[in-house]
């Protein structure tokens, strides 16, 4: 007896089995998305509280805190830290600091994390919180509409 009856899937299960990975996956990606952007976004934070911490020894040494970005050349500015990561290209954060809005830098620095720029990783962008920032007064701010963005 021969079994003329092929194996294997018919088209219709192969369409229906890419249907449901199609439907999935837009369900998923912005997920993951928003999942990588708070994780960066962690990143950018933690930066700014170490940066912070060493614009406070700073201050004590020298009674009086000290701006810089990436820009800077001053001896003493190039020892802090411009990006949030380990290396400024895998950076999602570029970090500067310079006076407070109603105060002179001896007495108030604001720290501004600023997302994707050209000087770290440009895909990185973060329209619901922007801009981060923190003060020395303790201050934590963001620039966007969002309100949770220093939890």
């Amino acid at each position: 007896m021969i079994n003329n009856k092929a194996q294997g899937f018919t088209l219709i299960e192969v369409m229906v089995v890419v249907a449901i990975i199609g439907i999935l996956a837009t369900i998923v990606y912005p997920t993951y998305q928003e999942s990588v952007r708070k994780a960066r976004r962690a990143e950018g934070r933690a930066a700014l509280m170490q940066l912070m911490q060493q614009e406070e020894r700073y201050y004590s040494q020298n009674t009086s805190y000290i701006g810089f970005s990436s820009a800077s050349s001053d001896a003493n500015e190039v020892k802090f830290k411009w990006f949030s990561g380990d290396s400024a290209p895998a950076s999602s954060y570029e970090i500067s600091a310079a006076a407070c809005s109603d105060d002179v830098i001896q007495n108030c620095v604001l720290l501004t994390a600023q997302p994707g720029t050209s000087n770290v990783n440009k895909g990185h962008t973060d329209t619901a919180c922007g801009n981060l920032m923190l003060s020395s007064t303790g201050a934590k701010t963001a620039s966007g509409n969002a309100t949770n963005c220093w939890q």
